[in-house]
């Protein structure tokens, strides 16, 4: 049976799922973190921001023997333009898989498939579980505004 969506439609619903976890996504400079009292906490890391793409690191973290393990890490590219997004990397503490290998010029369709469908789904989890990363000048701004 054929998936009732294209890869653009995946992106795009990644991104929109994305802003619901991170919705000043654009505002935050460098990091940010939701913590969720009874679920794991979310990091979040910007890597680099370019003129037309921003990738970010989402991850998990739990301690292990005094080691802090990522689980799962994953690279996300978003393209805020146009209103996409899409998993670049994965990793656990068992493996690592990327997207896009030599330069970017070499793609693995089966990887790209499947990270992007594991992250859909991850973003909704996480949406369920309440998890939401806010710019700190973002909540300022909201409790000034309430003050008034």
């Amino acid at each position: 049976m054929a998936e009732n969506h294209s890869s653009g439609d995946i992106h795009q619903q990644i991104y929109k799922k994305l802003l619901v976890v991170v919705p000043h996504l654009e505002s935050i400079a460098e990091h940010g973190k939701s913590v969720v009292p009874g679920y794991m906490d979310l990091n979040l890391d910007v890597l680099r921001r370019g003129k037309d793409k921003t990738v970010i690191a989402l991850s998990h973290y739990y301690k292990h023997s005094g080691d802090m393990i990522a689980d799962p890490d994953m690279t996300i590219a978003v393209y805020p333009d146009r209103a996409m997004a899409e998993a670049l990397s994965y990793q656990d503490c068992y493996l690592y898989q990327e997207v896009y290998s030599d330069g970017g010029r070499l793609v693995d369709i089966r990887a790209k498939r499947e990270l992007n469908k594991f992250l859909s789904h991850w973003l909704s989890n996480l949406r369920v579980q309440g998890h939401r990363i806010v710019c700190p000048a973002a909540v300022s701004v909201t409790k000034e505004v309430a003050h008034v």
